[in-house]
């Protein structure tokens, strides 16, 4: 487990199933996913049996969020698109409930995934795509010091309109 006082960052488990099922099938979240259909029960059992797989395997790593003092699941960091070779990935991140958000605890997992990618993974950059009206995001990344590097235009489809998207990078100094 990855930890500090605040929050621990743990591998998936069996018990998180029902969780997941209905964090992934939040149509309120899909938006910020990239995602267009539910997950089954099915899929999502299979994928907990197999996020195991090493990362160098599987090129990305989903962790669960939990409050150190209540064990109370919160969200989840992804890192995704992994390039040992490049030595880089991206990251998101997702808090669920309202009531979890503005509380530090994304911080707090995006601290912790920052160190365990340039010290443990020895990545020399990660980076992450922001949609432009996600305010709350941009600010989060910024304050940890990604910078932004590039821009796309109407990039994601919203309803009957289109949405750009923000990209920022932090590089292992």
């Amino acid at each position: 487990m990855i930890n500090d006082d605040i929050i621990r960052l743990r591998a998936l488990e069996p018990e998180d199933l029902e969780c997941l099922y209905q964090w992934e099938n939040d149509m309120d979240l899909w938006e910020v996913s990239d995602t267009l259909t539910p997950f089954s029960l099915f899929t999502l059992k299979k994928y907990i049996e197999t996020c195991h797989l090493d990362i160098y395997t599987t090129k990305q790593l989903r962790l669960m969020i939990e409050r150190v003092d209540t064990n109370a699941r919160i969200g989840l960091v992804d890192l995704y698109d992994f390039d040992p070779y490049h030595q880089r990935a991206g990251i998101g991140i997702m808090i669920h409930n309202t009531e979890n958000q503005k509380q530090g605890y994304a911080t707090a997992a995006i601290r912790l995934m920052i160190d365990y990618c340039f010290e443990t993974l020895g990545l020399n950059q990660i980076y992450s795509s922001v949609p432009s009206g996600n305010i709350g995001s941009r600010k989060l990344f910024e304050k940890l010091g990604f910078v932004q590097t590039g821009y796309r235009k109407n990039w994601l489809r919203r309803g009957n309109g289109w949405e750009d998207i923000v990209y920022f990078q932090l590089l292992n100094q």
